[in-house]
Protein backbone atom coordinates (compact mmCIF):
# COMPACT_ATOMS: atom_id res chain seq x y z
CA UNK A 1 0.00 0.00 0.00
CA UNK A 2 1.35 3.40 -0.90
CA UNK A 3 0.10 6.15 1.38
CA UNK A 4 -0.73 9.58 -0.06
CA UNK A 5 1.69 12.39 0.61
CA UNK A 6 0.83 13.68 4.05
CA UNK A 7 0.43 16.92 5.96
CA UNK A 8 2.42 20.09 5.72
CA UNK A 9 5.78 18.43 5.07
CA UNK A 10 4.66 17.17 1.69
CA UNK A 11 3.06 20.50 0.89
CA UNK A 12 6.43 22.08 1.59
CA UNK A 13 8.09 19.79 -0.97
CA UNK A 14 5.95 21.35 -3.68
CA UNK A 15 6.53 24.92 -2.60
CA UNK A 16 9.20 27.07 -4.26
CA UNK A 17 9.81 29.01 -1.04
CA UNK A 18 13.04 27.69 0.57
CA UNK A 19 11.72 28.80 3.96
CA UNK A 20 8.67 26.56 3.76
CA UNK A 21 10.34 23.49 5.22
CA UNK A 22 11.91 25.54 8.01
CA UNK A 23 8.45 26.86 8.89
CA UNK A 24 7.06 23.33 9.02
CA UNK A 25 10.00 22.22 11.14
CA UNK A 26 9.41 25.03 13.60
CA UNK A 27 5.77 24.06 13.93
CA UNK A 28 6.63 20.43 14.66
CA UNK A 29 9.25 20.78 17.38
CA UNK A 30 7.24 19.87 20.47
CA UNK A 31 4.34 17.67 21.52
CA UNK A 32 0.78 18.95 21.52
CA UNK A 33 -0.70 17.37 24.65
CA UNK A 34 -2.36 20.20 26.51
CA UNK A 35 1.01 21.85 27.05
CA UNK A 36 3.96 22.30 24.74
CA UNK A 37 6.38 19.88 26.37
CA UNK A 38 9.90 19.77 24.97
CA UNK A 39 11.09 16.16 24.94
CA UNK A 40 14.74 15.15 24.80
CA UNK A 41 16.04 11.61 24.41
CA UNK A 42 19.38 11.17 26.17
CA UNK A 43 21.96 8.38 26.00
CA UNK A 44 24.67 8.32 28.69
CA UNK A 45 27.97 6.41 28.65
CA UNK A 46 31.01 6.28 30.93
CA UNK A 47 34.64 6.84 29.95
CA UNK A 48 34.87 3.26 28.63
CA UNK A 49 31.81 3.69 26.45
CA UNK A 50 29.62 1.54 28.68
CA UNK A 51 25.97 2.57 28.95
CA UNK A 52 24.88 4.15 32.24
CA UNK A 53 21.37 3.01 33.13
CA UNK A 54 20.89 3.87 36.82
CA UNK A 55 20.38 7.64 36.67
CA UNK A 56 17.37 9.33 38.25
CA UNK A 57 15.51 12.55 37.45
CA UNK A 58 17.52 14.57 39.98
CA UNK A 59 20.78 13.55 38.33
CA UNK A 60 19.94 15.60 35.22
CA UNK A 61 19.99 19.36 34.70
CA UNK A 62 18.65 21.03 31.55
CA UNK A 63 19.54 24.51 30.30
CA UNK A 64 17.77 26.23 27.41
CA UNK A 65 19.75 29.16 26.04
CA UNK A 66 21.60 29.22 29.36
CA UNK A 67 18.46 29.26 31.53
CA UNK A 68 17.85 26.30 33.81
CA UNK A 69 14.59 24.40 33.18
CA UNK A 70 12.46 22.24 35.45
CA UNK A 71 12.21 18.60 34.37
CA UNK A 72 8.50 17.73 34.42
CA UNK A 73 8.70 14.31 32.81
CA UNK A 74 11.32 11.59 33.28
CA UNK A 75 11.39 8.04 31.96
CA UNK A 76 14.02 5.39 31.35
CA UNK A 77 13.88 3.17 28.28
CA UNK A 78 14.05 -0.21 30.01
CA UNK A 79 10.77 -2.09 29.38
CA UNK A 80 8.38 -1.76 32.30
CA UNK A 81 4.73 -1.05 32.95
CA UNK A 82 5.38 2.69 33.06
CA UNK A 83 7.92 2.93 30.23
CA UNK A 84 6.96 5.29 27.38
CA UNK A 85 5.67 3.70 24.19
CA UNK A 86 8.28 2.76 21.60
CA UNK A 87 7.50 3.66 17.98
CA UNK A 88 9.88 2.20 15.43
CA UNK A 89 10.58 3.25 11.86
CA UNK A 90 12.54 1.19 9.31
CA UNK A 91 13.70 2.94 6.13
CA UNK A 92 14.86 0.64 3.32
CA UNK A 93 16.78 1.87 0.30
CA UNK A 94 15.65 -0.23 -2.69
CA UNK A 95 17.13 1.95 -5.42
CA UNK A 96 19.36 0.58 -8.18
CA UNK A 97 22.50 1.56 -6.27
CA UNK A 98 21.57 -1.11 -3.71
CA UNK A 99 21.45 -3.96 -6.24
CA UNK A 100 24.38 -5.76 -4.60
CA UNK A 101 23.15 -5.03 -1.08
CA UNK A 102 19.40 -5.71 -1.14
CA UNK A 103 19.67 -9.24 0.23
CA UNK A 104 21.84 -7.85 3.02
CA UNK A 105 19.32 -5.09 3.72
CA UNK A 106 16.29 -7.39 3.83
CA UNK A 107 17.97 -9.87 6.15
CA UNK A 108 19.36 -7.12 8.38
CA UNK A 109 16.05 -5.36 8.89
CA UNK A 110 14.03 -8.54 9.56
CA UNK A 111 16.61 -9.80 12.03
CA UNK A 112 16.56 -6.53 13.92
CA UNK A 113 12.77 -6.26 14.04
CA UNK A 114 12.46 -9.77 15.44
CA UNK A 115 14.27 -8.55 18.56
CA UNK A 116 11.79 -5.75 19.32
CA UNK A 117 8.55 -7.35 20.49
CA UNK A 118 7.78 -4.36 22.71
CA UNK A 119 7.45 -1.82 19.87
CA UNK A 120 3.91 -0.39 19.78
CA UNK A 121 4.04 -0.09 16.01
CA UNK A 122 6.46 -0.40 13.11
CA UNK A 123 6.50 2.01 10.17
CA UNK A 124 8.15 0.66 7.03
CA UNK A 125 9.36 3.20 4.46
CA UNK A 126 10.83 1.77 1.26
CA UNK A 127 12.19 4.22 -1.25
CA UNK A 128 13.72 4.51 -4.68
CA UNK A 129 12.57 7.28 -7.04
CA UNK A 130 9.34 7.26 -5.04
CA UNK A 131 8.67 6.88 -1.31
CA UNK A 132 6.13 4.38 0.04
CA UNK A 133 4.98 4.20 3.67
CA UNK A 134 3.00 1.65 5.68
CA UNK A 135 2.47 1.40 9.44
CA UNK A 136 1.84 -1.92 11.19
CA UNK A 137 0.86 -2.90 14.72
CA UNK A 138 3.09 -5.37 16.55
CA UNK A 139 0.61 -8.19 15.88
CA UNK A 140 1.08 -7.57 12.15
CA UNK A 141 4.74 -8.59 12.25
CA UNK A 142 4.29 -11.36 9.62
CA UNK A 143 2.98 -8.70 7.21
CA UNK A 144 6.04 -6.55 7.92
CA UNK A 145 8.33 -9.46 7.09
CA UNK A 146 6.43 -10.19 3.88
CA UNK A 147 6.58 -6.54 2.80
CA UNK A 148 10.35 -6.45 3.33
CA UNK A 149 10.95 -9.75 1.55
CA UNK A 150 9.02 -8.56 -1.52
CA UNK A 151 11.30 -5.57 -2.08
CA UNK A 152 13.08 -5.31 -5.45
CA UNK A 153 15.59 -2.72 -6.63
CA UNK A 154 14.54 -0.01 -9.08
CA UNK A 155 14.88 3.70 -9.74
CA UNK A 156 16.94 6.46 -8.18
CA UNK A 157 17.51 7.28 -4.48
CA UNK A 158 15.14 9.72 -2.73
CA UNK A 159 16.82 9.33 0.67
CA UNK A 160 16.13 12.84 2.00
CA UNK A 161 12.46 12.68 1.01
CA UNK A 162 12.10 9.29 2.70
CA UNK A 163 13.59 10.53 5.96
CA UNK A 164 11.49 13.69 5.86
CA UNK A 165 8.30 11.75 5.19
CA UNK A 166 8.94 9.43 8.13
CA UNK A 167 9.69 12.34 10.47
CA UNK A 168 6.40 13.91 9.42
CA UNK A 169 4.45 10.68 9.96
CA UNK A 170 5.93 10.34 13.47
CA UNK A 171 4.94 13.87 14.50
CA UNK A 172 1.68 12.92 16.23
CA UNK A 173 3.17 9.99 18.13
CA UNK A 174 4.08 10.29 21.81
CA UNK A 175 6.77 8.34 23.63
CA UNK A 176 10.11 7.19 22.29
CA UNK A 177 10.59 7.30 18.53
CA UNK A 178 13.48 5.45 16.90
CA UNK A 179 14.28 5.28 13.20
CA UNK A 180 16.70 2.88 11.52
CA UNK A 181 17.75 3.59 7.97
CA UNK A 182 19.52 1.05 5.73
CA UNK A 183 21.12 2.74 2.73
CA UNK A 184 24.32 3.39 0.85
CA UNK A 185 23.84 7.03 1.85
CA UNK A 186 23.87 8.67 -1.60
CA UNK A 187 20.80 10.76 -2.44
CA UNK A 188 20.20 11.28 -6.17
CA UNK A 189 16.53 12.18 -6.46
CA UNK A 190 14.97 14.05 -3.53
CA UNK A 191 13.03 17.28 -3.87
CA UNK A 192 14.10 18.06 -0.30
CA UNK A 193 17.49 19.76 -0.04
CA UNK A 194 20.10 18.80 2.54
CA UNK A 195 19.72 22.08 4.44
CA UNK A 196 15.95 21.52 4.62
CA UNK A 197 16.41 17.97 5.87
CA UNK A 198 18.71 19.29 8.61
CA UNK A 199 15.93 21.65 9.73
CA UNK A 200 13.47 18.75 9.92
CA UNK A 201 15.92 16.55 11.83
CA UNK A 202 16.61 19.32 14.32
CA UNK A 203 12.89 19.92 14.77
CA UNK A 204 12.06 16.25 15.33
CA UNK A 205 12.33 14.20 18.51
CA UNK A 206 13.10 11.00 16.59
CA UNK A 207 16.42 9.28 17.36
CA UNK A 208 18.08 8.03 14.17
CA UNK A 209 20.38 5.03 13.84
CA UNK A 210 21.91 4.65 10.38
CA UNK A 211 23.39 1.46 8.97
CA UNK A 212 25.47 1.88 5.85
CA UNK A 213 25.06 -1.08 3.51
CA UNK A 214 28.64 -1.06 2.27
CA UNK A 215 32.19 -1.37 3.51
CA UNK A 216 33.28 1.70 5.45
CA UNK A 217 35.51 4.03 3.46
CA UNK A 218 34.22 3.12 0.01
CA UNK A 219 31.90 6.13 -0.03
CA UNK A 220 33.38 8.88 2.10
CA UNK A 221 30.67 11.45 1.32
CA UNK A 222 27.91 8.93 2.01
CA UNK A 223 29.58 7.97 5.30
CA UNK A 224 29.57 11.61 6.32
CA UNK A 225 25.91 12.06 5.39
CA UNK A 226 24.77 9.15 7.54
CA UNK A 227 26.96 10.25 10.44
CA UNK A 228 25.49 13.75 10.33
CA UNK A 229 21.90 12.50 10.10
CA UNK A 230 22.40 10.32 13.17
CA UNK A 231 24.40 12.88 15.14
CA UNK A 232 21.77 15.60 14.75
CA UNK A 233 19.28 13.42 16.62
CA UNK A 234 21.53 11.93 19.29
CA UNK A 235 21.80 8.61 17.45
CA UNK A 236 24.71 6.77 15.83
CA UNK A 237 25.85 5.54 12.43
CA UNK A 238 27.29 2.07 11.83
CA UNK A 239 29.13 0.63 8.84
CA UNK A 240 29.17 -3.18 8.97
CA UNK A 241 31.59 -4.93 6.67
CA UNK A 242 29.53 -8.12 6.53
CA UNK A 243 26.25 -9.66 7.63
CA UNK A 244 28.12 -11.54 10.35
CA UNK A 245 29.10 -8.27 12.03
CA UNK A 246 25.48 -7.19 12.39
CA UNK A 247 24.87 -9.15 15.58
CA UNK A 248 27.23 -6.93 17.57
CA UNK A 249 25.68 -3.82 16.03
CA UNK A 250 22.17 -5.01 16.91
CA UNK A 251 23.26 -5.55 20.49
CA UNK A 252 24.62 -2.00 20.64
CA UNK A 253 21.54 -0.38 19.11
CA UNK A 254 19.12 -2.41 21.23
CA UNK A 255 21.08 -1.69 24.38
CA UNK A 256 21.06 2.04 23.62
CA UNK A 257 17.32 2.01 22.94
CA UNK A 258 16.72 0.27 26.27
CA UNK A 259 19.03 2.63 28.13
CA UNK A 260 17.78 5.90 26.63
CA UNK A 261 16.29 8.43 29.04
CA UNK A 262 13.38 10.65 28.03
CA UNK A 263 13.34 14.09 29.66
CA UNK A 264 10.50 16.57 29.23
CA UNK A 265 10.24 20.19 30.29
CA UNK A 266 8.06 23.24 29.73
CA UNK A 267 10.25 26.06 28.45
CA UNK A 268 10.42 29.24 30.53
CA UNK A 269 10.69 31.14 27.25
CA UNK A 270 7.06 31.69 26.30
CA UNK A 271 7.74 33.51 23.03
CA UNK A 272 6.22 31.89 19.96
CA UNK A 273 8.89 33.28 17.64
CA UNK A 274 9.97 30.13 15.79
CA UNK A 275 13.55 30.62 16.94
CA UNK A 276 16.19 27.95 17.46
CA UNK A 277 16.57 27.14 21.17
CA UNK A 278 19.92 25.69 22.23
CA UNK A 279 19.54 22.94 24.83
CA UNK A 280 22.37 21.72 27.07
CA UNK A 281 21.92 18.70 29.33
CA UNK A 282 24.28 18.04 32.23
CA UNK A 283 24.58 15.40 34.94
CA UNK A 284 25.02 16.40 38.56
CA UNK A 285 26.41 13.24 40.07
CA UNK A 286 29.84 12.19 41.26
CA UNK A 287 30.27 9.11 39.13
CA UNK A 288 33.34 10.02 37.12
CA UNK A 289 33.23 11.70 33.71
CA UNK A 290 30.11 10.76 31.76
CA UNK A 291 29.27 11.43 28.11
CA UNK A 292 25.81 12.40 26.89
CA UNK A 293 24.29 12.11 23.43
CA UNK A 294 21.16 14.05 22.59
CA UNK A 295 19.88 16.54 20.08
CA UNK A 296 21.30 20.00 20.60
CA UNK A 297 18.07 21.99 20.65
CA UNK A 298 14.75 22.51 18.94
CA UNK A 299 12.71 25.07 17.02
CA UNK A 300 10.16 26.96 19.10
CA UNK A 301 6.58 27.18 17.96
CA UNK A 302 5.74 30.08 15.71
CA UNK A 303 2.51 32.04 16.01
CA UNK A 304 1.73 35.10 13.94
CA UNK A 305 1.15 38.02 16.30
CA UNK A 306 -1.68 39.18 14.07
CA UNK A 307 -3.73 36.08 14.94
Amino acid sequence: MRLPLISAFVAALALPDPGAVRAIAQQGSVYRSGIDLVNMGVTVTDRRGQLVTDLARNDFVIYEDGVRQEILHFAAGNPSSDAPDLHLGILLDVSRSMVDELSFTRTASIRFLSQLPDAVDITVVDFDTEVRVARFGQLDFPRVVERIRQQRVRGSTALYDAIGLYLDSAFGQTGRKVMLVYTDGSDTRSALRWSELVDLLQASDVTVYAIGAFRRGQHVAADRTLQQVASLTGGRAFFPSSLASLDAIYEQVLAEMRAQYLLGYLSTNTSFDGSWRKVEIQIEREAGPLRLRSRKGYYALYKDAAH
